[in-house]
């Protein structure tokens, strides 16, 4: 019929149109992370916006290079930046960019290599793109959604997807190494998870998990924000996994708070709900 379009033709149009928010957002954390390497390289001065939340002179430039990039590319988009004013007129706007331009500024400051650039679009409340660059190891995980979830490293290109495992003693879990928790710990016992990986950046912790590496990672309280989960569960859905708050609630794009309070859990998908249930029993129990 005459101007009749199919789904799979809406489908491809949508995957085209994404391709340049891409395709932008890719080259602008590349170009971020050569930045926090020329600082990562020479000395390190640390502001603090508040008691144990540093900030740098890295943070603000790769953030001012990533907005900057943006808001060129696509005006008529918002920019919710970790570095800039939220101004909540996000809240009007179908499509929203949330970018951390740098995450893990702990283990940038004491020179571990655990810290990544981090940009994600939000569509309509959904995150359907998502970049994660970690320069020292030029590692660039990305995905849009019907595009595939994609690690780019050491000169090759892998397709991302989570691993199936759900069987206890095989799984393996990633936590934080800036912020260890005891109700973490309380959780992956409960589970009865033996193996864990430490890293630094929720990206990279994420990002873990979609290379079928770890199988979980549970961060149960409310120190995350927007620009630390949109580009990072834009990657994971891609790749096969979940995230959602600790209620199994999907996390809020649309709401004027930018953090997470309810806390995250982000999983393969197929132990996602054992991983919810013990999340909720331990923190019961304390």
């Amino acid at each position: 019929m005459k101007g009749y379009v199919t789904a799979s033709r809406v489908s491809m149009v949508i995957n085209i149109n994404m391709q340049k928010e891409l395709d932008v957002a890719k080259s602008l954390a590349l170009d971020a992370g050569k930045i926090l390497m020329a600082y990562y390289q020479s000395d390190i001065s640390i502001d603090w916006k508040a008691p144990g939340d540093p900030v740098t002179a890295a943070d603000r430039e790769a953030s001012e290079l990533i907005v900057g990039g943006l808001r060129l590319e696509f005006s008529d988009h918002a920019v919710l930046c970790e570095e800039e004013p939220d101004d909540l007129g996000r809240l009007q706007r179908t499509h929203v960019w949330m970018v951390d331009p740098m995450d893990g500024t702990r283990e940038f400051i004491e020179h571990r290599g655990e810290f990544a650039v981090q940009i994600g679009l939000v569509i309509e409340r959904t995150p359907v793109l998502g970049v994660v660059y970690q320069p020292i190891a030029d590692k660039l995980y990305y995905a849009a959604r019907g595009l595939g979830a994609f690690l780019e490293s050491g000169g090759s290109l892998t397709r991302l997807h989570v691993s199936s495992e759900h069987v206890a003693s095989r799984l393996t879990i990633v936590e934080s190494r800036s912020h260890r928790s005891a109700r973490v710990q309380a959780i992956r016992q409960a589970l009865r998870i033996t193996e864990s990986i430490v890293t630094g950046s929720v990206g990279l912790k994420v990002g873990i998990v979609c290379e079928g590496r770890a199988h979980l990672y549970v961060h149960p309280g409310h120190r995350t924000h927007l620009w630390d989960t949109c580009g990072p569960e834009a990657i994971l859905r891609e790749a096969g996994g979940r995230m959602t708050d600790i209620s199994n609630a999907p996390l809020r794009y649309d709401a004027a708070e930018v953090r997470n309070l309810n806390g995250i859990i982000a999983t393969n998908g197929v132990i996602h709900d054992r991983v919810v249930q013990a999340t909720q029993s331990v923190l019961a129990g304390l």
